[in-house]
């Protein structure tokens, strides 16, 4: 007999409205035979237990291994709840399927008004997956790793007191580039262009770009520009030991380490991607129109178009 399908649903239970919404998909998913999988905190949050729903839920206590076993992974929150649940599925590597409850939404999939198509979709397996590009951080100190990890969506080495400023050297592919006085530098995947490396003046990169970005904050330099490099490529930022103050080092603005004088960041491309379940294949530029609610009115292109193959076709 085949074993049953499971579903891990991962749920920002700070909020009411999410705990509404995973309550519905829970009795949804179980009442199609699926079995779903909780954090434990996440159950007792919602008031569930393992003898709920017909026998078909499941709790476990390790965040560790959530994922394994499981088909998909729905994730009820916003941008920040997605990226928990990348930190939670990146050694398994479960497909993450969003329904937006936060702001912008951009890792989502879906908003929360079309929770029951996602459902669905879900139950039916109408779904696709894209891999993301990810980014691998390691610090050194005197020539020893201190500290590893991987990002979605950026890296950022940023000051840690507000009245100093970093003293940096950034570097790509073994070779220094230029120093910077600043507040800090953003190193991001094409994914996390739309997060801090946008707020921090940095380029848009579609998501089927497969590249690096390293973008410095506030910087007291004349070269001092957005840069895109290759995936292959290695970025590396150097705090000088004379910097007047240490630093810190943000990965998806989860994971964090403090940075002293003389630590070096090293980003290259992540060995394992993150999995994301799409439902549909809108157009990237769809997507930013859609959630920066970017204004298009006049635009005539789908028009002109029309008007131009009626035109060939049309006698003289």
């Amino acid at each position: 007999m085949s074993s049953p399908r499971r579903i891990l649903l991962l749920v920002h239970t700070g909020r009411a409205e999410a705990r509404d919404v995973a309550r519905t998909v829970c009795a949804a998913l179980t009442g199609q035979g699926l079995v779903v999988r909780l954090l434990a905190q996440e159950a007792k949050d919602l008031e569930l237990d393992a003898d709920s729903l017909g026998g078909l839920l499941e709790t476990t206590e390790s965040a560790d291994d959530a994922g394994h076993g499981c088909e998909v992974a729905m994730v009820i929150g916003g941008d920040g709840t997605i990226l928990r649940a990348a930190e939670i599925t990146h050694a398994s590597r479960t497909p993450l399927l969003g329904v937006n409850l936060g702001h912008v939404g951009f890792l989502a999939e879906a908003e929360q008004d079309a929770v029951e198509s996602v459902i669905d979709a879900v139950v039916a397996q109408r779904y696709h997956t894209e891999d993301r590009l990810t980014i691998d951080v390691r610090v050194l100190h005197d020539g020893r790793e201190v500290y590893r990890t991987f990002a979605l969506n950026e890296a950022s080495v940023e000051k840690a007191a507000r009245e100093r400023m970093l003293e940096v050297v950034v570097e790509v592919d073994d070779r220094p580039l230029s120093r910077w006085g600043c507040d800090g530098v953003v190193c991001a995947t094409p994914t996390g262009s739309t997060a801090y490396n946008f707020s921090a003046g940095g380029p848009v990169v579609w998501p089927g770009v497969e590249a690096l970005l390293m973008v410095p904050i506030s910087a007291h330099a004349l070269f001092a520009r957005p840069l895109v490099v290759a995936p292959t490529s290695t970025l590396a930022v150097e705090l000088q030991t004379r910097t007047d103050g240490a630093g810190v080092l943000w990965c998806d603005g989860r994971r964090t380490v403090d940075l002293p004088p003389g630590a070096r960041i090293e980003v290259r491309r992540g060995e394992h991607p993150v999995v994301l379940a799409r439902l549909h294949s809108a157009p990237f530029t769809d997507r930013l129109v859609a959630k920066f609610g970017l204004p298009v009115e006049g635009w005539r292109g789908a028009a002109e178009r029309e008007r131009r193959n009626g035109g060939e076709g049309a006698a003289p």
